[in-house]
């Protein structure tokens, strides 16, 4: 059972340290105050860590309800479902498909959002139903439409809000595809990633409107973006901030397997470089690689401690290429297959 002491000294520490960092901005406060991030986190839940997505071990608040509190009062994601309902073991699964958000991000992309007094707000992946009850708060739930693809999670996210006195218009379909029955909207904000953006936000949002998403390229990394849309339906604007999103459901990465790519009949241009593969791994270059070739993507094959060989592919299945790097070295050998050299291109991105 929680005692005051616990209720009160979660939610003002972590609002103590998002504030220290600029993420909670003074108009977002009483929001923050009003909505309590653990009225909308579920019982089971895999943590990040800090500093990093990538979630621990699974905590379930029956059995360790003072772990349970204070990784909710962390500033860390928590993914609350794997495999899209399918895993259901004590273990992590293989992709992580639905999460309440680390909390930097979430008020991060809010204040990008900058909703005002009036508007009408389409939320695009409800997932447990906190960002949607943020913006009930700050708008009244009568501005605020939310979609989630998965029905299950939409009807506890659902029940989350209600429960804590919010009725937003929750609706379950696919979130590519907006909701036209609530448009025009002023301000479009998605919980999950793009790589590129679905014409309906643009055909449902007013002239003037903005679109907060996360987008990233096919090759890696993510930043999220701040789009304003045109009176032709177009939408331009800058990319505010670093983000690691899950992938909206209906642009999920569907890649070429190795075996698509034909066997060269030679064996290849045989060259060396002095760029590290280690070198071109962060999230930024990444990023910046996907931006400038973006039919680009890579797999790592492992074949000892610290040793691998980076394969790059293009997403039409006609050339590759493969760099190996078995610690750091004057040099590394590279292999180019098909018509197009992959590793020059990355190398000049």
């Amino acid at each position: 059972m929680e005692t005051t002491h616990d209720t009160e000294a979660g939610p003002r520490r972590l609002a103590s340290a998002l504030i220290d960092t600029g993420a909670l901005i003074p108009a977002w406060v009483p929001v923050y105050d009003a909505v309590p991030r653990h009225l909308f986190v579920p019982d089971v839940i895999w943590p990040g860590r800090s500093g990093m997505n990538r979630p621990s071990r699974r905590v379930i608040r029956s059995e360790e309800p003072e772990v349970w509190w204070e990784a909710v009062h962390r500033d860390v994601p928590l993914t609350t479902q794997w495999d899209d309902g399918t895993h259901t073991g004590s273990g992590k699964g293989r992709v992580p498909s639905c999460s309440n958000s680390m909390p930097t991000m979430v008020f991060t992309m809010l204040a990008a959002l900058e909703p005002l007094d009036g508007h009408r707000v389409l939320e695009v992946g409800t997932g447990t139903g906190w960002n949607a009850a943020l913006l009930s708060a700050r708008l009244g739930s009568d501005n605020v439409v939310t979609v989630e693809v998965d029905e299950e999670i939409a009807v506890e996210a659902r029940r989350r809000l209600h429960a804590a006195g919010h009725t937003p218009t929750t609706v379950v379909g696919d979130g590519a595809e907006g909701y036209p029955p609530g448009a025009p909207y002023d301000r479009v904000i998605a919980t999950c990633s793009v790589g590129r953006v679905p014409p309906a936000w643009l055909r449902q949002s007013r002239p003037g409107g903005v679109i907060v998403v996360p987008w990233g390229p096919t090759y890696g990394g993510e930043a999220v973006v701040r789009l304003t849309v045109a009176g032709d339906g177009s939408a331009c604007g800058h990319f505010v901030g670093s983000s690691a999103f899950m992938r909206l459901r209906d642009q999920r990465r569907n890649l070429p397997s190795p075996d698509a790519f034909p066997d060269s009949p030679e064996e290849g241009e045989r060259s060396t470089t002095a760029l590290s593969p280690e070198d071109v791994g962060d999230w930024l270059h990444m990023f910046v690689i996907g931006v400038r070739v973006p039919d680009l993507f890579c797999r790592v094959e492992w074949t000892g401690a610290g040793a691998y060989r980076l394969w790059l592919y293009d997403t039409g299945a006609t050339s590759r290429a493969v760099i190996g790097y078995e610690g750091p070295a004057p040099a590394y050998p590279v292999v180019q297959y098909g018509p197009r050299r992959l590793w020059d291109e990355l190398e000049s991105a």
